[in-house]
């Protein structure tokens, strides 16, 4: 860098060229000639949350009387600018930086700073004033408790819900389609479409209730436990100020956690969370699955329904339409169960007073919840609440299925509807045709026993 492209900044390590034209200073810029890792930066929802903490830090700050009212209001307008989104740019450490966080807290004290000095003028400092009260130590544990439930409330659960009512409309309106079931991918007794889908969406139902289960150990804040969880150099009135006013700028319940120890050198709330998310992926990748096995075909395969064709599925076969939806659902599911394994090992690593990889749990934890929330709303969307029912083929497959004899088993016994059944397999024909040649049963009586949609009602027969 020539003059013209660089200023130079002071820390308390020395002096450090720093781009002209950077909001933020020298413990930024360290970062950033330290950890060129990945490229990967924090979320912009974590960096909102850090810009949150400093907000509230220096109206709780101002409250106690502790912190100038010039300084802790143009701290607050700068750390406004910062929430609403401006100066993204100004966040360039790699999530693949030191464990605590440390260089994005001071990223994020640093460019509020600058832009608080820029307007007001009044000598803001970045530990003395917008990091009063705080150490890096407990506002990452904060920041990612507060974006993950942020993310959690506002995208994850009003995403989930839309996918069990969407999964729930659609299962009403096929209640009267029986098809064949399948247990170890052969032929079973007959469902309901709506039985079947009821599945899904019970599934996506509990996947929220984990949430909620979960969600009141992330409203626990390490915000005031400071350096080691003592809180030292915090008002002791710090800290339940502080939950107080970050649920009126939320809308959420925050509190603090009756030990910072705890949310210091454990992210045991965070684990926790996204083990529930991991279910929700295990629960979308089986839904994703089951729409891809049943859209197969759509000659060869079951062809028991025909998916929304959204864009053409092959570059050199014309014609072919392929389960897009299904199968990004499937990768975001793949991708957030990594994730969970990724956060369960950084989890782990809490050493004495604290947990060491704090980043790149914020990181996964945040990406897991954003691809959770946008690919229900896209399943539910562009894949359940459209596709159509090939009712020739479910038919067809169930009139030729032998295991419909299973309602046999209490008049004929297990042994004789097995003959009849592999006789019916055998050659080809239907179930009822072999029964009636190999039972003293009437065609009428057969008819009865061997309803499809009566046998998914479950019970004897009679």
């Amino acid at each position: 860098m020539n003059n013209q492209q660089y200023r130079i900044e002071k820390d308390s390590m020395g002096e450090l060229q720093v781009p002209a034209d950077a909001l933020y200073a020298a413990q930024t810029q360290r970062a950033v000639d330290n950890f060129p890792v990945s490229g990967i930066r924090l979320p912009q929802t974590f960096i909102q949350a850090v810009a949150t903490i400093k907000k509230v830090a220096a109206q709780v700050n101002m409250d106690l009387g502790v912190l100038d009212s010039k300084i802790g209001n143009s701290i607050i307008r700068a750390a406004q600018q910062v929430i609403d989104g401006e100066h993204a740019e100004q966040f360039p450490v790699d999530v693949f930086q030191t464990g605590s966080g440390t260089s994005t807290n001071m990223n994020v004290n640093e460019v509020i700073t600058t832009l608080a000095n820029q307007t007001d003028k009044v000598g803001v400092g970045a530990n003395d004033h917008v990091n009063m009260g705080q150490s890096s130590n407990d506002v990452i544990p904060t920041a990612i408790h507060v974006s993950s439930a942020v993310e959690v409330s506002r995208q994850l659960l009003p995403a989930l819900n839309h996918l069990a009512e969407t999964i729930e409309k659609k299962a009403e309106s096929l209640k009267h389609v029986t098809k064949t079931g399948r247990t170890h991918l052969m032929d079973a007794m007959p469902v309901r479409f709506d039985q079947e889908m009821g599945g899904w969406a019970l599934q996506i139902r509990n996947g929220i209730d984990r949430i909620n289960a979960a969600m009141p150990r992330v409203f626990r804040l390490a915000q005031g436990g400071t350096a080691v969880g003592t809180g030292i150099n915090a008002h002791p009135e710090f800290a339940s100020r502080f939950a107080d006013r970050m649920n009126f700028e939320t809308g959420l319940s925050f509190e603090p956690n009756s030990s910072f120890f705890e949310s210091l050198s454990a992210q045991d709330a965070i684990v926790e969370l996204s083990g529930q998310l991991k279910v929700i992926a295990v629960s979308l990748m089986k839904i994703a699955n089951d729409l891809r096995w049943m859209n197969s075909g759509p000659l060869a395969g079951l062809g028991e329904i025909e998916l929304t064709p959204l864009q053409p599925g092959s570059s050199i076969m014309p014609g072919k339409v392929n389960p897009v939806i299904a199968e990004a659902t499937a990768m975001v599911s793949a991708q957030v169960m990594g994730n969970d394994m990724t956060i369960t090992i950084a989890g782990q690593s809490g050493t004495f007073q604290l947990n060491v990889m704090l980043p790149v749990i914020a990181y996964n934890i945040l990406q897991s919840i954003d691809l959770l929330a946008n690919v229900s709303n896209v399943l539910a969307d562009k894949a359940i609440d459209g596709f159509e029912v090939r009712g020739e083929n479910l038919q067809g497959a169930l009139s030729r299925n032998p295991i419909l004899v299973t309602a046999l088993n209490p008049i004929i016994g297990y042994m004789k509807a097995a003959e009849i059944a592999k006789t019916a397999y055998k050659q080809g024909r239907p179930v009822i045709d072999v029964a009636v040649e190999m039972t003293d049963l009437s065609r009428e009586e057969l008819e009865n026993f061997l309803n499809p949609g009566k046998l998914t009602e479950g019970g004897i027969q009679d």
